[in-house]
């Protein structure tokens, strides 16, 4: 039987640093749109669809959202399709952050995106 793996936000960055993954973000258009994670590609908890996920060419697939909750339920319903391999970023977004790692955030002085590098 699948099991949906737990990955912390470092051992998702190695990956998506060497290919190995394709990061699904799961939390709402207007979360993502304020703050990401640059390469993650956005499809929302709400409209979930594993059949109309990208072709995985031998990557994992890997599910994040704000806390790993959302992403844990959605997990479940992708491995129910049969979605293989499959992770989600435990503690979700704010893991990320709190790890220090680099993402896409919104320059509150224009409304524009803005890298936030690494600590």
């Amino acid at each position: 039987m699948n099991t949906l793996e737990d990955l912390s936000p470092e051992q998702i960055k190695d990956e998506m640093d060497n290919g190995k993954c394709v990061l699904i973000d799961v939390r709402t258009p207007q979360e993502y749109m304020f703050e990401h994670i640059e390469g993650a590609l956005l499809m929302p908890m709400a409209f979930f669809d594993a059949d109309a996920l990208p072709t995985q060419d031998g990557k994992r697939i890997v599910l994040h959202c704000g806390s790993g909750l959302r992403s844990g339920k959605t997990g479940v319903r992708a491995m129910a399709a049969g979605v293989a391999p499959l992770a989600h970023m435990e503690g979700g977004f704010a893991a990320w952050k709190t790890a220090g790692l680099p993402y896409i955030g919104t320059d509150m002085a224009s409304g524009a995106p803005k890298r936030i590098p690494a600590d």
